[in-house]
């Protein structure tokens, strides 16, 4: 695998390419067993997977990465703790000089599973609520499951956890209840706020209505403009995700809490600065890519060190910056974008899971202000249907159509609103390896 030509024009062969150690961060999925059904779960999480790894193929995974230089590594599912030896690999994690937290739905911890998290090293949690009551426990599939994660983040304060956080998805159930919500963040004292778009993966492919849609962009930004001003005056961290950008007039108070001086975003970090394992032991650049075409190789047919220095699929951000071959992947607006060279069409994940392939990002305020500016919008279609396994995608097709066009009253099928309008067609990729990161 190591040894094909990379995809990419300009590409040399992976073999030839100069190894990267990696000293940031892995996001480590050590299990699909859920105890929630969640409407957008990019894993389609529920049972274990039939071949996770065994608990010594999982520690021998933690010595792999700290000898590859990860520094933290954070534990997710599915819902980490229903594996019978979570905290063993957490204890190994710390043991062997990494720092460990864990991303989880808040549902079922007691106070003694935190405690226990606490003294076996854990450095924080983050709990993931989507919007206000009704909200979260409706795209999260559970009854109560909103009330059961503030009494976890609760229960992690009484243990003394060192940080506790929030992350939210941003689409349109959750969108307006954003205020409100971070209301309760603040009452809650919570550290840190990591919020991100949803999109078309796993589950969220065949719930396409409850997306946002790009010309939302225009008013979702204001909005957290607003609150990220409100986060600096209340001492939270606002963490936007790589999938919220690029380029608009608030770029610099989005991305600029805790630097000094102007901040640009300079692009996907996949296979530079993160990490994605599934918990068959599938090693991807991103934890969010979706598995077929950014899959590197199994740890049980590679080591780890062998993957990240010489597949493919987690060297395509390792070409020279600023360069005509960084860009060669971009068509569609970023092609043409006059920051093309800096963002390099975004977030990979986001536009991959939309658009079948990389370089063309439909999320991204810029353009939404851009089109906005020639009395246009965008609207996605949905074209293909997801196969309906983890980290699955479909594909959707891009309509150009007067800003202030009535909108039909199925947005996200071709059906016509009577305005002039123009598809801009885009073909399907099915998810291969031989062609999916061009």
């Amino acid at each position: 695998m190591g040894d094909k030509p990379g995809t990419d024009p300009g590409i040399a062969p992976a073999k030839k390419r100069r190894f990267y150690q990696r000293t940031t961060y892995a996001v480590w999925e050590i299990t699909l067993k859920c105890n929630l059904a969640c409407n957008h779960c990019g894993s389609r999480a529920g049972d274990a997977r039939d071949d996770e790894l065994t608990t010594e193929e999982a520690l021998d995974l933690v010595h792999q990465m700290a000898e590859a230089g990860i520094a933290e590594v954070t534990l997710i599912g599915g819902e980490a703790y229903l594996r019978h030896d979570w905290l063993r690999i957490a204890e190994e994690i710390v043991n062997s000089g990494m720092v460990v937290g864990m991303t989880t739905g808040g549902l079922g911890i007691s106070k003694q599973t935190a405690q226990k998290m606490k003294d076996v090293g854990f450095r924080g949690i983050s709990v993931s609520i989507d919007g206000m009551e009704e909200t979260h426990d409706a795209l999260r599939g559970k009854p109560g499951s909103w009330q059961a994660c503030w009494r976890t983040l609760e229960l992690m304060r009484e243990v003394g956890m060192p940080t506790l956080n929030v992350n939210t998805q941003i689409n349109r159930k959750s969108w307006r209840e954003l205020d409100a919500l971070y209301e309760r963040i603040r009452a809650a004292g919570i550290h840190s706020w990591q919020v991100q778009f949803t999109v078309p993966m796993g589950n969220a492919a065949d719930n396409a209505e409850i997306l946002l849609q790009p010309y939302d962009l225009l008013e979702v930004f204001e909005d957290l403009a607003r609150l990220a001003q409100r986060c600096l005056q209340d001492g939270i961290r606002l963490n936007p995700g790589n999938n919220i950008g690029y380029y608009g007039p608030y770029q610099q108070l989005l991305k600029g809490q805790g630097y000094d001086g102007p901040v640009y975003y300079t692009g996907c970090e996949a296979g530079t600065a993160t990490l994605g394992i599934e918990a068959d032991g599938s090693i991807k650049g991103c934890p969010s890519l979706p598995t077929m075409p950014y899959t590197g190789a199994n740890i049980r047919d590679m080591s780890l060190s062998e993957i990240m220095a010489y597949t493919d699929e987690l060297q395509f951000n390792f070409i020279p910056r600023y360069t005509p071959e960084s860009i060669a992947h971009l068509w569609g607006f970023c092609a043409g974008c006059e920051f093309a060279m800096l963002c390099r069409g975004g977030c990979t994940w986001t536009a991959h899971v939309f658009m079948g392939k990389r370089g063309n990002n439909p999320y991204c305020h810029h353009r939404a202000l851009e089109m906005a500016k020639r009395g246009l919008r965008e609207r996605l279609v949905k074209k293909a249907a997801a196969p309906g396994t983890p980290f699955d995608y479909g594909t959707f097709d891009i309509l150009e159509e007067p800003l202030d066009a009535p909108l039909p009253a199925r947005e996200w099928e071709r059906e016509s609103n009577g305005s002039k309008a123009t598809f801009v067609e885009l073909p399907v990729h099915v998810a291969s390896k031989e062609h999916d990161l061009t």
